[in-house]
């Protein structure tokens, strides 16, 4: 035993001595990345870039069942059913507003393009591709800025890697905003890809001009804005998509406007859309693909969750005419929250109700069919516009013809798939029940399809807003008449266009696939639509809420200089 002690006792005063040697500490790594390594290959920089296209991603699709819709709710085209009154006063506020939350999300997209821009210079990127990668930063700087300066008007301007810290930000003008947009956008135009060259999902050429178009409408060169337009419009490898096409286009109902939406239909390589112009891609399940089966509100785009009515708690004399959730025309796993308003699913269709194919009952879903074969309706139409008796929707409430409850409204069914969710959602899918078949899995509620930022349709209607400008009703006319051609809508004549004609066709047009927020803070109409189009919002309405107020905690921190808040909100 006492030979044993000894024999520990120095083994440890080995250890100990070794473990004093400061060259026994030192690490030897094999590599590392930190702020002085990065960026240096065209790989450091393809990531970047892959991650501003996240950044725009999420900002605009796929963080909650509410912040991608804050640009449909409160807007001239839809209401937030399941609120019995709004109180606008706190929703658009600088403190605790829902809004917040996208100013620092458009300045990540600002500070990483910034940060591609000011490392290429260093890098060992060869020349050509230095060009490739400012242009595309470029053109990524100019979208969150073009963003920015919709909806707040003047911000700070920031054009350099921020690599200390920095509490002095002031505000530009709007005007100089879109001035460096415009500049960013050119540059971007100048050197992106052509359309014809690029990935499904790359930003190209025709990208920028796009959004440059868009940009001049902004900032009222009307004669740049058709310039830049036309580019876009007259390139041979565009047009719109007249004839039906894609996966599905043998399936009845159904038309070219139904089958833009569809599941694989949406990109220029894999279906041969012409009238795509940048398309936000998903896959389904896949690492950073943006759109999982793991659960409703879990990395998806939850436009059918969201947009499609809760039919779940519809009940006619007490018997639910529908089962739920089923991936037919029913809306899926819709939960009711995002419904049109008005104006949308009546207003706007009511002179070409029956042509129009975008108002056709497959496009925008005003008749539904009971599923339940418990119910008296199973198989039998029940229509939103013709409400049997004894209909009742949430908490009870008594559903009635054209007012649109929880349970039961209009909805546009490009949120959804109808008879075509991805097969992982499906309970049964290999029944042969007509019902139990499409029945979905309580994880669904997503729009596990592509989705459109920029297509040609909305080219041509920026471009009538240009002639409009111009006071060129005839050459504004033509342009919505190649859309409204398309949809089987009778022609507008020159005289009855105006800014509003052109708003109520991006509603017929685009419908919740359109940022409306962001058109109508551009054209500071915000307010006037909201109070025309939207009583649900209309009595709390205020002129100044054309412009969000910057939220007092950007305020806050900026120490260093005041950061002047919008005309009307508490500073």
């Amino acid at each position: 035993m006492k030979n044993l002690h000894s024999f520990l006792l120095l083994l440890m005063l080995l250890t100990g001595g070794l473990s004093c040697k400061k060259d026994f500490l030192d690490e030897d790594p094999q590599g590392f990345l930190s702020t002085s390594n990065a960026f240096k290959t065209i790989n450091d920089f393809n990531a970047s870039v892959n991650n501003l296209y996240t950044l725009v991603r999420n900002e605009f699709y796929i963080v909650n069942d509410f912040q991608p819709f804050h640009y449909l709710y409160r807007t001239d085209v839809a209401f937030e059913i399941t609120v019995a009154t709004p109180n606008l006063d706190a929703e658009i506020s600088p403190v605790n507003s829902p809004f917040n939350s996208h100013w620092p999300n458009f300045y990540k997209i600002v500070s990483e393009a910034n940060t591609i821009i000011g490392r290429l210079p260093a890098s060992e990127v060869p020349a050509a591709d230095k060009i490739a990668f400012e242009a595309k930063a470029r053109f990524f700087r100019a979208f969150a800025y073009r963003s920015l300066a919709y909806l707040w008007g003047g911000v700070p301007l920031q054009l350099e890697e921020v690599t200390t810290e920095k509490t002095d930000f002031t505000r530009a003008t709007r005007k100089e905003v879109y001035a460096q947009a415009i500049e960013d956008l050119k540059f971007a135009a100048t050197n992106l890809p052509g359309i014809a060259v690029v990935k499904d999902g790359e930003i190209s050429n025709l990208a920028a001009q796009h959004l440059l178009a868009e940009v001049y409408l902004a900032d009222g060169q009307f004669d740049n804005a058709v310039t830049a337009a036309s580019v876009v419009i007259n390139d041979p490898n565009m047009g719109l998509m007249t004839n039906r096409f894609g996966r599905r286009s043998t399936v009845t109902p159904g038309d070219v406007y139904w089958d833009l939406f569809q599941a694989g239909n949406q990109n220029r390589k894999s279906a041969g859309n012409k009238e795509a112009i940048w398309v936000i891609q998903f896959e389904t399940d896949v690492i950073g693909g943006g759109a999982s089966t793991a659960g409703s509100q879990s990395g998806v785009y939850a436009l059918e969750r969201v947009h499609a009515p809760l039919v779940r708690d519809l009940k006619i004399n007490n018997v639910a005419p529908f089962q739920w959730p089923v991936g037919d025309y029913t809306g899926g796993r819709g939960v009711g929250f995002l419904a049109p308003s008005l104006y949308f699913m009546n207003t706007v269709f009511e002179s070409d109700f029956n042509n129009d194919i975008r108002n056709a009952n497959h496009n925008f879903v005003r008749d539904f069919v009971g599923n339940n074969p418990a119910s008296p309706f199973y198989g039998k139409v029940i229509s939103t516009r013709n409400v049997p008796p004894g209909t009742t929707g949430t908490n009870g409430a008594v559903v009635t013809s054209n007012k649109p409850d929880r349970a039961f409204y209009p909805y546009q069914s490009k949120a959804t798939q109808p008879f075509n969710h991805p097969a992982v959602v499906y309970v049964n899918p290999g029944s042969s029940d007509p019902v139990l078949k499409y029945q979905l899995k309580s994880s669904a509620g997503g729009t596990y399809v592509d989705q459109y930022m920029f297509r040609l349709a909305e080219t041509y209607l920026i471009r009538a807003e240009a002639y409009l400008g111009l006071g060129n009703t005839a050459s504004a006319a033509a342009d919505i008449n190649v859309v409204r051609a398309r949809a089987n809508a009778t022609p507008v004549t020159p005289g009855n266009v105006n800014i509003d004609y052109i708003l109520d066709e991006r509603i017929r047009e685009l419908g919740v696939e359109e940022k409306r927020m962001l058109t109508l803070c551009r054209l500071g109409k915000f307010y006037d639509r909201v109070v025309k189009c939207n009583p649900f919002y209309a009595s709390q309405m205020k002129p100044y809420f054309n412009l969000w107020p910057i939220p007092f905690s950007e305020i806050e921190r900026n120490r260093g200089a005041k950061l002047e808040q919008n005309p009307g909100y508490a500073q």
